[in-house]
């Protein structure tokens, strides 16, 4: 039997609250994908949590109620090339504020999950650590976020179909690692990050 998850509505009532969060920060490919999402105040599903302890299924059905349903949502993609530019937090962040610029409705709040951000331009922020399994609308950014990232990880598997992409959605997994080691990197691998599995030499070494 599923057990009801109850997150919080809102950190004040009356205000127009946007949640943010994101999703793709560990992997060794692909884009990290930041959301931004104003919910009703009486927004309510019970499958909603934060993404991570979702199903796949459970995360796709949200999706749908979660673009359909909220006030305003956006997602937003920063690729390989500019995390390795900016470091992955800092290009989290400018996901997350990206997104929350491109909100239909101005946020009087950013509600954003984790414990650093950089001030905002439009509007306050809370920083909330566990945020997506906290409130209502940092886990339904988290959702899209994920949802997102993973549809656009299977995209970019069919282009690179060696490093299995479609199921360990870029993460450094024993299959990604070793298909690495085979064919080397690509143009989506972030060339900041150095598992201690593969030399850091490597990236000399492979033309990209």
């Amino acid at each position: 039997m599923h057990k009801e998850i109850h997150l919080k509505p809102y950190m004040q009532q009356g205000r127009i609250e946007a949640g943010c969060d994101e999703a793709g920060r560990g992997p060794l490919a692909g884009p990290v994908f930041a959301a931004a999402v104003i919910l009703p105040e009486d927004f309510h599903h019970p499958l909603l949590n934060d993404s991570k302890r979702m199903t796949e299924r459970a995360r796709d059905i949200l999706r749908e109620v979660i673009e359909r349903e909220a006030v305003s949502w956006a997602v937003e993609e920063v690729s390989a090339s500019e995390i390795d530019e900016l470091n992955i937090l800092w290009a989290s962040v400018t996901g997350m504020q990206r997104a929350a610029h491109r909100l239909s409705t101005v946020p009087e709040m950013l509600l954003v999950d984790g414990n650093r951000f950089r001030p905002f331009d439009l509007c306050p922020h809370t920083l909330v650590v566990h945020g997506d399994a906290t409130y209502a609308s940092i886990a339904a950014a988290s959702v899209l976020a994920k949802t997102w990232r993973d549809e656009k990880m299977r995209t970019l598997a069919q282009q690179y179909p060696e490093y299995g992409w479609e199921r360990n959605m870029g993460y450094p997994t024993k299959e990604h690692i070793e298909a690495i080691k085979r064919f080397g990197y690509t143009p989506e691998h972030r060339k900041s990050f150095h598992p201690k599995e593969l030399e850091p030499s490597l990236f000399d070494e492979i033309n990209i």
